[in-house]
């Protein structure tokens, strides 16, 4: 495979224990190869008309393009916001063992 086939996921989640509950269950779907939850951080953006500054948890997960449609649907299934952040981000280069084995571990069921 090209590495133009893979992509990573940034995901902003309300918690760490949400993150890690879509983490699972896109491990178990065999939808990622690995997900990264990083440590509490504070965001600060406007919401419906009103300045929020919140702790929230990202995660970067790693995958193949041809699942995102899959994994964005498991996120927005386990998500608690109304508008989660859901972006989905081009490999355009790569180490070539770690990419064979994002596609071992994503033959999703």
């Amino acid at each position: 495979m090209s590495d133009s086939e893979y992509s990573f996921i940034y995901v902003v989640c309300a918690d760490e224990e949400e993150a890690k509950l879509i983490a699972s269950k896109l491990l178990e779907h065999r939808l990622i190869a690995c997900a990264n939850i990083l440590s509490t951080h504070t965001s600060m953006y406007e919401w419906d008309g009103e300045s929020i500054t919140s702790s929230e948890n990202s995660m970067i997960l790693k995958s193949r393009k041809v699942l995102f449609p899959k994994i964005k649907a498991e996120i927005r299934a386990h998500h608690s916001y109304e508008c989660p952040c859901i972006v989905e981000m081009d490999i355009t280069g790569g180490f070539a063992p770690y990419l064979d084995w994002i596609s071992e571990q994503t033959t999703a069921k």
